[in-house]
């Protein structure tokens, strides 16, 4: 059972590149846990959209910034 105050999140990214001529990335993300689900038209709203759920565990800036170097590459 997901609570406000758990100290796991599993989420379940799906993207992929659209056939326009920028090549435009599209996903959605979902919180496995609470069913929360939102799609997004750049990587930057992974971030956005798990940034609230590593905030609820206390995780410190270090490891965020890291998490987002990550999903550049």
């Amino acid at each position: 059972m997901y609570t406000s105050h758990s100290r796991t999140h599993s989420f379940l990214i799906r993207i992929w590149r659209e056939a326009d001529k920028d090549f435009t990335w599209r996903g959605h993300i979902t919180h496995v846990p609470s069913g929360e689900k939102q799609y997004f038209e750049d990587l930057e709203g992974i971030s956005a959209f798990i940034l609230p759920y590593l905030e609820m565990i206390d995780m410190n800036l270090s490891m965020y910034q890291r998490f987002k170097q990550w999903l550049k590459r």
